[in-house]
């Protein structure tokens, strides 16, 4: 290259002495030769500077590269010698035979690793969707009251936990049947229709005078009362043949 820089010079400066001393040279027969000679010069200038200025970018991309590929080297010097004798050449070169020996088994793995990552984006974002309606929900419960309620739910359980032993909780696992079947009956809307009235008839302001023996036979005559006196009979009823079982056993 710079020898080619010095030919260039050269040929320059040989074609400016002879514009300079035209004695010198041969008579030129016209000046459009002289105005060919010039743009040629012009042309071999441009040239010497756009060579001056391409060496003057790749030194400067040398000075810089220099110094990067020295630290480079030393890093991998530094890596090497800390994997040892534990790096042989023809490990190196068994495995590029295997990879090329498994180029299909390794291109079905990238087609599946780009299937998992399409998955892995699609449940990302279906996750945002479950998470965003999550939240909603969850506001809309607290809004409603459902945690408020679980909270005073625990605090129920808490009382029964410290309220009732093992051996009354073994009971009501005995007895829930029962129980249940009771709740059941008592749930029935006739039933729940007659617990109404009781209530209303307790609810009901009483006499200010203590009723006589008259007004209460009086009341006999009223079909309600005598209904009324009927299901009292058959409750007594049940409660004595509930002692009557109690006390056979």
């Amino acid at each position: 290259m710079e020898k080619d820089l010095v030919r260039l010079a050269e040929k320059i400066d040989v074609l400016s002495e002879k514009i300079e001393n035209p004695k010198t040279s041969k008579p030129s027969p016209n000046g459009h030769d002289l105005q060919e000679l010039h743009t040629k010069i012009d042309y071999l200038t441009e040239q010497i500077e756009q060579q001056r200025r391409r060496q003057q970018a790749f030194d400067e991309f040398k000075d810089d590269m220099i110094p990067i590929a020295n630290h480079l080297i030393k890093l991998s010097i530094d890596e090497l010698a800390e994997i040892g004798n534990d790096f042989e050449l023809e490990d190196l070169l068994f495995l590029l035979k295997r990879l090329l020996r498994n180029t299909h088994m390794l291109t079905d793995a990238l087609d599946r690793i780009e299937g998992l990552m399409g998955l892995a984006d699609e449940a990302n974002i279906l996750g945002k969707q479950v998470f965003s309606k999550t939240v909603e929900t969850l506001d809309m419960m607290e809004r409603q009251g459902y945690f408020a309620f679980a909270r005073q739910g625990g605090y129920i359980l808490e009382r029964i936990v410290t309220e009732f032993s093992e051996e009354d909780v073994k009971a009501l696992g005995d007895n829930i049947v029962t129980i249940l079947t009771t709740v059941q009956n008592m749930t029935q809307p006739e039933i729940l229709s007659i617990a109404n009235n009781v209530v209303d008839a307790i609810r009901d302001d009483l006499p200010s005078k203590s009723p006589s023996v008259w007004q209460l036979l009086r009341e006999l005559s009223d079909p309600r009362v005598r209904i009324g006196m009927i299901r009292m009979i058959n409750l007594l009823k049940s409660l004595a043949d509930q002692n009557t079982s109690k006390q056979s056993n």
